[in-house]
């Protein structure tokens, strides 16, 4: 496998990095210091088709590979990691509705959402079902051609500045585990649904997070997506995807972190000297950039498994979304303590890198819960065979 970019991947860095420059990077910090979700901003990207990276050509979207995707979010990342960690999460909704909505759902839906016109939240996690997933408790009984949702979901992100949930709720009777759960695309507005106050959260705070509430709303039967009974499997599929794009923010995050203390290396000096020229410091440096590094071909690797279906794919997305999220706030953590106090005042952008990293461990599922799906892999004899 030859991970070198070609001049297509090289363009779609180019025109990631210009955006990047043109409408993230020199408003990160006051979105950051004012909890502001920069709707104009992310619909502007629906423009340069960033909404819809891997969404079909045919529902307009740009029709790319998961690896492609994952250098976009990379560079992204480095201007922004918060608002790129929202791009990611909506391009997985767009991908579930264009993927597994019938013909009507995905014409009304799916080209607002690849324009940014219509934006999305994933509703899986709730209040007692965290990584415990396929228990979740959401009921969704049908009554002729509805279904009646009832229950709620917690840290979902947009949620209340959005336009299009995809739901995960219990069609089956309670203790159907995995396969009584469908996915529901619910119109953000629909009666019945209340939104919780916004989390005053470490990090991610140009991403408003707040609970979702159903109490007695009525979906479609034709807003279901896929079969009764397949939504934790779809479910499990948008996050495959989900985990290597989140391991690519981090990725751009400690990219950024690592330029970041080059150049205040090169530039700070003590005791008469630069602090480049000490080789505690220079030793520091170079076991960031080899840990990123390392972090980043695997990244690349789990991509391109997904992109040609291979059956250990979801092994190696766990894998690369556990190395790179721990990589990537190590590194953002280490530039923080190279630049010793002023790491730590929010006059400099590592304090933010740090905090909007750290929740990278945490969802998508735990790394502990990464490290669960890889052993049992591992243990099953299947994942080796791969490894060799």
């Amino acid at each position: 496998m030859d991970f070198s970019l070609n001049d297509d991947q090289k363009a779609l860095v180019a025109a990631a990095e210009d955006f990047a420059e043109a409408e993230l990077v020199d408003h990160a910090a006051e979105w950051d210091a004012t909890s502001h979700f920069p709707v104009d901003v992310i619909r502007r990207a629906g423009e340069t088709g960033f909404l819809g990276l891997y969404t079909p050509e045919a529902y307009g979207g740009m029709g790319l590979s998961r690896l492609d995707a994952s250098l976009i979010f990379e560079r992204l990342a480095q201007g922004c990691v918060s608002t790129t960690a929202y791009l990611t999460i909506h391009n997985m909704v767009t991908w579930m509705v264009a993927r597994w909505g019938d013909d009507a759902l995905r014409d009304a839906w799916v080209p607002g959402m690849v324009s940014g016109e219509s934006l999305g939240s994933y509703c899986l996690t709730e209040p007692g079902a965290g990584s415990d997933a396929a228990n979740l408790t959401t009921r969704a009984i049908r009554e002729g051609m509805d279904y009646v949702l009832s229950g709620s979901k917690m840290f979902i992100s947009g949620a209340g500045s959005t336009e299009v949930l995809v739901v995960m709720a219990r069609t089956g009777e309670p203790g159907s585990g995995a396969g009584g759960v469908s996915a529901l695309l619910v119109p953000a507005d629909t009666a019945g649904i209340v939104y919780g106050k916004k989390e005053d959260k470490m990090g991610w705070k140009s991403q408003p997070t707040r609970l979702v509430s159903f109490d007695g709303v009525r979906v479609p039967v034709a807003n279901r997506l896929g079969a009764e009974g397949e939504g934790f499997k779809l479910a499990m599929k948008g996050l495959d995807g989900g985990r290597v794009n989140i391991a690519s923010c981090s990725l751009g995050a400690a990219q950024q972190a690592l330029l970041l203390s080059r150049g205040y290396l090169t530039e700070r000096k003590q005791f008469g000297r630069e602090l480049a020229s000490f080789q505690a410091l220079q030793f520091k440096l170079a076991d960031m950039a080899s840990e990123l590094t390392a972090a980043r071909w695997m990244v690349r690797h789990a991509a391109w498994r997904l992109d040609h279906e291979d059956p250990e794919a979801t092994a190696y997305c766990a894998m690369a979304k556990r190395l790179a999220t721990d990589v990537g706030f190590s590194v953002c953590n280490e530039a923080l303590q190279l630049y010793g106090g002023y790491g730590y005042i929010r006059e400099y952008p590592l304090e933010r890198l740090v905090r909007d990293t750290r929740v990278h461990q945490i969802l998508e599922g735990t790394n502990e819960i990464m490290r669960l799906i890889i052993a049992r892999r591992l243990l099953a004899d299947g994942v080796i065979e791969s490894l060799q």
